[in-house]
């Protein structure tokens, strides 16, 4: 009797169990299912018809070309041809005198020229010494020397240098220069005593000369 009363409870109640699990089942099962939706239908066509496209033609009005009427041409004006005139033209008569060409006489015809002394033409400068070229300081010589009816220097003289290395230097320049010879009475001769001055001059980094 106790073991039908167990068989016929625990089926009972394994069917309540089992009832239940399916309805829950059920439950989630149709709360987490959301149909699908339908993908939109693409139609394809094959071998189109293209439709023809008109082309439609643009009339020009060519507009007519109107006529230019050319203007006369200006009338001829008439020139009347100018008359020589018939009044007779002077003629002189009588032969040209004749003149006697003036002598003269080259003895007594002189040219007149004013005594000068003599005149630099050429001055060649003088060649910058290599040891005074190193130095910080310019520097002069004076020169005396004559020059002769010839216009060239000579008995050339360095009277006064402010360093002996430039005596050499400055006389080898002046024996090179040209003067227009001293004239007295319109004849060239030789001047003595000429002086001059010869200047080295020497630049710092700047441009700038450097004092004797």
């Amino acid at each position: 009797m106790n073991s039908l009363v167990r068989f016929f409870g625990g089926t009972g109640l394994a069917f309540l169990v089992t009832t239940g699990l399916f309805i829950l089942m059920m439950v989630l099962i149709k709360g987490d299912f959301k149909p699908e939706e339908k993908p939109e239908q693409v139609s394809f066509e094959i071998n189109p018809k293209v439709e023809d496209i008109k082309v439609v033609a643009r009339e020009t009005k060519i507009a007519q070309v109107r006529k230019v009427v050319t203007p006369p041409p200006p009338p001829q004006i008439e020139r009347q041809q100018a008359t020589q005139p018939t009044v007779a033209i002077a003629s002189l008569e009588g032969a040209i005198p004749e003149f006697e060409t003036p002598k003269l006489d080259k003895q007594s015809f002189k040219i007149a020229v004013s005594d000068r002394d003599a005149q630099p033409l050429v001055r060649i400068p003088p060649i910058m010494p290599p040891r005074f070229a190193e130095g910080d300081k310019s520097g002069h010589c004076t020169v005396r020397f004559d020059v002769s009816p010839e216009g060239a220097p000579f008995n050339v003289t360095a009277t006064y240098c402010t360093s002996s290395i430039l005596e050499r230097a400055t006389t080898k320049s002046v024996l090179k220069w040209k003067f227009q010879p001293k004239i007295v009475d319109g004849q060239p001769t030789a001047m003595r005593g000429v002086e001059n001055k010869v200047t080295f001059r020497l630049m710092d980094e700047r441009g700038n000369i450097l004092p004797e």
